[in-house]
């Protein structure tokens, strides 16, 4: 495992027993929070083609630059949920905002630019196999034609975090699938996104890294990303005190409430 990239600055700050880091990548102002709320859902359903309905009256909001857990037994709809949020499909019925839009007025011409101010962590990770580890993550800062040396910079500190500094030149197709997880976790986090959504992150890595790379959401939501994870994981439940949002049956069960980001009161 390599090492932590500690500044001197923060070498002395420790969190049960693991180093925490600003990565300088994150060493900007705070995201510009939205005021309210940054998702909403309304009496929203969904059915696939064959008429099966996935979810069914899901109402919920997301503060700005919150953070929740995504629980919920499997098949109960969190996928689904997850693909509503990052508008990948539109709701069979009720009302979807995400950044105040109403998503069933945004011409299709005008999702893309929507869907780059939100990064996502699939669970079968949709690397490029054609490209190394380094550049799936360099990808989408030069889309957005960020200089070469700061992606260089910017990526290499990604990956010495996630433990893959000696894989950078590895294509996806050599790694495991813990490695492949983590490559696309850091690919999601580069571009500092407003929303990010982690569909079952550490599903694929043991305990150590899993709370490495929670400890690397948390500090993308300290600077105001809102951040939501789907997971299965007790531990991390346990262990991260965020509040959740329960699916069973395509129906909400819970929904925990966490205030909305205050870009005074980060910590940069």
């Amino acid at each position: 495992m390599a090492g932590l990239l500690l500044s001197s600055s923060d070498s002395g700050r420790r969190a049960n027993g693991y180093a925490i880091l600003h990565l300088n990548l994150f060493r900007k102002e705070p995201l510009v929070a939205a005021i309210g709320d940054i998702v909403r859902f309304e009496s929203v359903g969904m059915r696939y083609r064959l008429g099966v309905e996935v979810l069914h009256d899901i109402s919920f909001s997301l503060a700005a630059g919150s953070f929740h857990f995504l629980t919920g037994p499997s098949g109960a709809g969190k996928s689904s949920l997850m693909r509503l949020m990052y508008l990948a499909h539109r709701p069979s019925c009720g009302s979807i905002s995400v950044f105040g839009r109403d998503v069933s007025t945004v011409p299709r011409v005008e999702l893309a630019a929507l869907r780059r101010r939100i990064g996502v962590v699939f669970q079968d990770f949709r690397l490029l196999d054609h490209l190394t580890a380094l550049d799936n993550v360099a990808l989408p800062l030069r889309i957005a034609g960020a200089k070469e040396g700061q992606i260089r910079d910017h990526v290499a500190e990604l990956l010495r975090w996630v433990g893959l500094e000696e894989q950078s030149d590895a294509k996806p197709t050599t790694l495991s699938g813990g490695e492949q997880q983590r490559v696309a976790i850091a690919r999601a986090v580069i571009s500092r996104p407003q929303i990010l959504l982690a569909d079952e992150p550490t599903g694929n890595v043991d305990g150590e890294i899993a709370i490495r790379l929670m400890y690397l959401l948390e500090e993308l939501n300290k600077i105001g990303t809102t951040v939501v994870v789907a997971t299965h994981n007790e531990a991390l439940l346990e262990r991260f005190s965020h509040p959740r949002i329960r699916i069973e049956n395509g129906a909400l069960i819970e929904h925990g409430h966490e205030t909305a980001f205050d870009p005074d009161a980060a910590t940069i």
